[in-house]
Parts: structure tokens; sequence; C-alpha cells
């Protein structure tokens, strides 16, 4: 492991700038003693870049002509995989039983559209993807799966839909049979499964990123915004809400909430799962 402070020797002026300015572009927040993680995360980049203290990696983000391409770069470096297969199913189930078909028997009903945002190597689109067919509703009904992540890293991971084992942690055991085959010590996702979702990079602070994706009648953003200050929160959901057409739901994760935080979304309580229903219906 680097130690980022014997390299460059901690310097809390440089590391204050850097950490605003990923916070202004990313939403993700390292103040409250986080700039140690922080500068351990970026470490190993500033040294290939041939810098020797974060105060030069700082102008370069800032002004460089080479800034977007390292942004990029910067969002693959500071990206949380931790995901998995079924993960709060509870959600999803409610998705599936409850939203979908309500949505479908309006008389007029168009398709339906599912964007999950954050989706880092795609276990949750792909959750998904598995339990709308699983009910029928993927080959019955115009569902368009969307996904995204900041990194461009793990899209391609997404991409590619070969997973470990540690993906499969709460899976039924008759769905990863169904739908998976075995590839060495991984798994390879079922290409008719795979193909249903749509893979984009997108940051979450880039409104003309994400305003095509959020134009969706669901949005899945979940364990995301425990990494997000309140601001950035505000921001991202207000957006959501912009651009999201009726129903409106966002799904976040268990351990978040919206309720301390002024956004345009009602908590609702469907057999015991919560989520959010925007009040601005496009």
């Amino acid at each position: 492991m680097i130690d980022s402070q014997e390299i460059f020797g901690l310097s809390d002026t440089s590391l204050t700038l850097l950490q605003e300015l990923i916070h202004q572009r990313t939403g993700l927040t390292f103040f409250d003693g986080k700039q140690s993680l922080l500068a351990e995360k970026l470490a190993g980049r500033i040294i290939e870049r041939g810098f020797s203290n974060y105060l030069d990696y700082y102008y370069l983000l800032k002004y460089d002509t080479q800034a977007e391409e390292e942004w990029r770069e910067v969002l693959n470096r500071l990206s949380v995989p931790e995901t998995y297969f079924w993960r709060e199913f509870d959600q999803i189930r409610i998705l599936v039983n409850v939203i979908v078909p309500a949505y479908f028997a309006q008389k007029k009903a168009g398709p339906l559209r599912i964007w999950s945002a954050a989706c880092a190597s795609g276990e949750e689109p792909l959750t998904l993807a598995m339990a709308l067919k699983e009910a029928g509703h993927l080959d019955r009904y115009p569902i368009e799966i969307v996904a995204s992540d900041g990194s461009g890293q793990a899209i391609q991971r997404a991409q590619a839909g070969l997973y470990s084992k540690r993906s499969f942690r709460s899976i039924p055991q008759e769905i990863w049979d169904r739908y998976f085959s075995p590839v060495g010590d991984r798994w390879q996702i079922d290409p008719a499964v795979h193909g249903r979702v749509q893979w984009h990079t997108a940051n979450l602070m880039d409104a003309s990123q994400i305003d095509p994706l959020a134009r969706s009648h669901m949005i899945f953003c979940r364990n995301v915004f425990i990494y997000f200050s309140d601001t950035a929160i505000r921001q991202t959901v207000e957006q959501f809400a912009a651009q999201m057409l009726a129903p409106g739901y966002l799904f976040v994760g268990v351990s978040e909430s919206l309720l301390r935080l002024p956004v345009p979304f009602a908590l609702e309580e469907i057999q015991g799962a919560f989520i959010y229903r925007s009040q601005v219906q496009a």
C-alpha cells in the first residue's frame, strides 16, 4: 500500500483544495477526517503522472487541457465497486409484483423505462432484468433498462458480464443456475438477459450526461448517497425529479434517507418496502 503522507508530506491546504474540487465535480465527499482515504486513493495516479505533490495534480484537474481525460481516471480511482446480485431485494420485489403490473394496467401505458444509476459492475440492473423475466414481464411488456456509472472501468466490467463468486452471495441458487454459465473460476450472464441492459458512463453531477438517462419512470440510485454531501444529494435528486416520467419512483438504499432534505420526493411504503415518489410529474 502506498503511504501517501510519507511520499508527499500531507499538506492540509493542497488536499483541501483537491477535496473541494472533487466534491464539486463528482458529489463525493472526503471531508470529516477522510483526507487520508482520498490521499491513498489518488497517490498512485499522482505518481504515474510524474507529480510530487497534490497541488500540482489539483492544477491539472482544474486548468489543464487534459483535465477531462484525467477526470475519467479520477472517477475510476474513487469508484466503490461493492455490489452483488439480489441486493436489498425487497424494493425490487415491489417493483416487479406491484409497480410494473399497475403501470401496464393503464389503458394508454407506453414503454416503461428503468434507470440503474451508479450501477458499478452491473449486478443491480442485471438483477432487475432477471427478476422481471422471472415474473414474465420482460418478455410481455415493452420495458427498457438502462444502467450507468461514473467509472468507465466499472462499465467495461459490466459489459463483459463475467462475475466472481462474491457477486452471488445473496442470489437464489436456482436463479444462479438458470442465468449463468461457468467460465473458468467466474460465471457468464445469459446473453439474452445481458442484452436487455443498455450501458452508459455518466457522472451524476453532470446534468448533460444524466438528463437523458433520468427521463425514466423508475430510478435506482442505491447506496450512492452515503458517499455524497447533503448539497450534492439535493442537487442530484432535484435533477432527477426535473426529468422523471410519471409515476416517477426513486429507489435509494435502506441506510439512506431523503427525509431531512427539502427535495421534491415523498416517501411511500408499499408492502413493507420504502421508496420515494416524485412530486414533479413530467
